[in-house]
């Protein structure tokens, strides 16, 4: 088997496996998107979807965001970690979109990245989730499981990234971020990956003791 066939055997199975993945954070529009995703840092999507229904119900638009004063925030995503600094994020990002674009978040990833508290995992969360663009977004779920499986073979997420890119086919960039973050949340778990009953086990590097694969 080639290493293009590999990659495609492996992309196969995981379609298979998780035909239904979809973003865990709960939105109805971009704006709801991006502070979700803002929020996502250091935490847990299951806690942010906890938080954000308040949030959004205080401050259902970047223009009432933008109004408001971090400690006004706080009170609402305290439990999300890094409280202080995501709160003051939220107000500087939400002046920002305000100021620069209306109101509206720019559906433009070098845009995105000019916001405080937005990197390119959540700039790429946004184009794709919100927009439909292609995009890979590289958490430590698609870090993880990339590097194990031997779709990609880098030492951090930058490179990561580019190689996922380079490994799988843009119209499967999308689907593939959450296939693959699926995959490391349900089997292949950072501590104790399910090795035993994975149906990847076949294609994975780390399943077969390569060094490639023990990043």
């Amino acid at each position: 088997m080639t290493q293009e066939q590999r990659y495609t055997a492996i992309l196969e199975e995981l379609s298979r496996l998780y035909p239904e993945a979809k973003p865990a954070l709960h939105f109805q529009n971009p704006y709801q998107l991006l502070v979700a995703v803002i929020l996502s840092a250091q935490c847990t999507d299951v806690k942010v979807n906890m938080v954000t229904p308040a949030l959004f119900e205080a401050y259902p638009d970047a223009a009432s965001l933008a109004a408001a004063k971090p400690e006004d925030v706080e009170p609402y995503i305290k439990t999300c970690g890094l409280y202080h600094n995501k709160a003051k994020n939220l107000v500087l990002t939400a002046q920002a979109l305000c100021e620069r674009y209306g109101g509206n978040v720019p559906e433009d990833h070098e845009a995105l990245q000019t916001l405080p508290g937005v990197g390119r995992k959540t700039a790429n969360v946004v184009m794709s989730c919100a927009f439909g663009m292609d995009a890979i977004a590289v958490d430590t779920h698609v870090f993880r499981v990339s590097n194990r499986l031997g779709l990609a073979d880098a030492p951090d997420v930058l490179k990561t990234e580019k190689q996922l890119m380079e490994n799988i086919p843009k119209a499967q960039w999308s689907r593939a971020h959450h296939w693959l973050i699926y995959h490391g949340r349900q089997v292949c778990t950072a501590r104790k990956p399910g090795c035993d009953q994975c149906s990847l086990r076949p294609f994975c590097e780390y399943a077969a003791g390569n060094p490639k694969g023990k990043k």
